[in-house]
């Protein structure tokens, strides 16, 4: 018996560092991206995936409306948005 776990135990063992190394960072990821996501709201000045600055005007569902300069405003899907930029204080 314990000869067949001594001979599982590089399999178990690589399991485990993938587990730690791979999956759970990304979970983690994840979850974080969703969290931003989901904490967008009117007034955030934010960068899009494509590299936009621009200030949330509207946010219906998935779709957010952002002014990105006078007169110019963009419609993207929710997930379009990266981050939310801090604005400069000073």
């Amino acid at each position: 018996m314990p000869a067949e776990l001594i001979n599982f135990a590089p399999f178990i063992i690589l399991l485990v560092l993938f587990y730690f190394l791979l999956i759970r960072p990304q979970q983690q990821q994840q979850k974080k991206r969703k969290e931003l996501l989901e904490s967008l709201k009117v007034g955030d000045d934010v960068r899009t995936i494509g590299g936009f600055y621009g200030t949330i005007e509207k946010i219906n569902d998935d779709v957010v409306t952002l002014r990105v300069a006078d007169n110019v405003r963009l419609r993207l899907a929710r997930f379009g948005v990266e981050s939310i930029v801090q604005k400069d204080q000073g």
